[in-house]
């Protein structure tokens, strides 16, 4: 594999006291991550200099080197020289995938860390949340803890405050809004009555904190025009194999209505072609959702399947295009959507692929699609959950307007509307 990259030179890289031993399989490696021929040899002819680094610094062979030594060679080339520094971590991540890295030595945590990982343990196992919820908790239990200067200043926690909370929250608030400032205080609530329960602070500090005032269903949900919908998918170029896979994702979401993270998870095994039918994994509810195969998206996929995605061992269904090799994540399905929305010129004013998923509701139900259909398709346990689109069928709430009293008065012994 290396002597196809360097014919001549190959013995060099052999040679190097330190990297040397693993090139060979470095390169290997490279090729099964998707990386191109000219970037294989980018990234190693870069190893020289990452080589002679190691060297500088006494290191004997590559058992002694540690994840912490290498961030170091990335931090002393990431301005001399930006094309080494990508490579170490490149070549950071083949050895942590080859387990050659030597074990670093486990540095002492901080008291923010002990402590939001006590409340970590505390919701999961007395609390019961969710991974996700978790970590939504633990970032707000970080960013007071940090607010308070708790890893310099212990102390603040027991001389802990009303004023001290409200400082914190005018300080979120500045860059929240009402509805995100909501989950903030509500977060904050749990972590100081976690604190109370440990002694670490007064009771009933979690019951002084009022939250933003927010009416319940105050906002309509983001949905698009249909014809804009269309537009959008008719948008996207379908002549490379990143615009067949985009164009497969987002028709995904419009016909079916899927989340983004519904749209990651699915894989090769997911598709029935025989029973003509496509299987949802559970991502929020629990439960699966089967869903009918239509002629258009067994179309789309086939186009996709043939000519854009590429050749791979793993059986998601989507995957990055570039290097490394990999299914996407719901973070890049969001990126990719605002990049396919700034192309397309339509000015649409959301930034997330979930709009679709409204449109497809808010499309159904003016097609005169009963709200328990539409709960099915969507994957809803509970009617409430689809209720919410009810509210953007302005024409038919129109003719269940209530007409407006008007005043009377007695002329003559006749009743006169005025």
């Amino acid at each position: 594999m290396l002597k196809d990259l360097f014919p001549k030179a190959y013995g060099r890289y052999l040679s190097l006291p330190k990297v040397g031993p693993v090139v060979e399989d470095f390169v290997s490696w490279l090729q099964e991550q998707g990386y191109r021929h000219r970037t294989r040899v980018l990234q190693v002819r870069e190893i020289v200099q990452i080589e002679s680094f190691l060297r500088r610094r006494g290191f004997g062979n590559l058992c002694t080197i540690k994840s912490s030594d290498l961030e170091g060679c990335w931090t002393w080339y990431r301005r001399r020289n930006p094309n080494v520094a990508s490579t170490v971590h490149v070549l950071q991540r083949f050895l942590e995938k080859r387990g050659l890295l030597a074990p670093s030595i486990p540095q002492s945590q901080s008291g923010i860390t002990r402590k939001v990982s006590a409340y970590a343990d505390h919701l999961m196992e007395v609390r019961g949340f969710g991974r996700s919820a978790v970590r939504n908790h633990i970032f707000t239990a970080t960013r007071f803890l940090e607010h308070l200067k708790y890893q310099t200043v212990p102390s603040r926690l027991a001389a802990l405050s009303t004023s001290d909370i409200e400082a914190f929250i005018r300080a979120a608030g500045k860059r929240l809004g009402r509805g995100s400032l909501g989950h903030t205080v509500a977060q904050l609530r749990g972590f100081l009555r976690f604190l109370a329960s440990e002694g670490l602070v007064r009771p009933g500090l979690d019951q002084q904190i009022d939250t933003p005032r927010l009416y319940r269903f105050e906002q309509l949900p983001r949905s698009l025009p249909w014809d804009t919908v269309r537009t959008f998918l008719q948008s996207i170029d379908r002549t490379t194999p990143v615009g067949l896979r985009n164009y497969a994702m987002f028709f995904l979401t419009a016909t079916y209505g899927l989340r983004r993270s519904e749209i990651v998870a699915l894989t090769l095994d997911d598709i029935d072609w025989r029973g003509r039918s496509l299987r949802i994994a559970p991502q929020k509810n629990g439960y699966q959702l089967v869903l009918p195969l239509t002629d258009d998206v067994g179309d789309v996929l086939l186009e996709y399947l043939r000519h854009g995605r590429p050749t791979s061992s793993l059986r998601q269904l989507f995957l990055h295009m570039r290097a490394p090799a990999g299914a996407l994540t719901p973070s890049a399905v969001t990126q990719t959507f605002r990049v396919l929305i700034k192309r397309s010129g339509l000015g649409i004013p959301v930034q997330g692929p979930h709009c679709l998923r409204h449109s497809y509701a808010a499309h159904l139900l003016r097609q005169g699609t009963s709200l328990k259909a539409i709960g099915d398709l969507l994957g809803h346990r509970m009617a409430e959950s689809t209720a919410i689109y009810l509210r953007l069928a302005v024409e038919d709430l129109r003719g269940v307007a209530l007409p407006i009293p008007r005043e009377s008065s007695k002329k003559d012994g006749k009743e006169v509307q005025l």
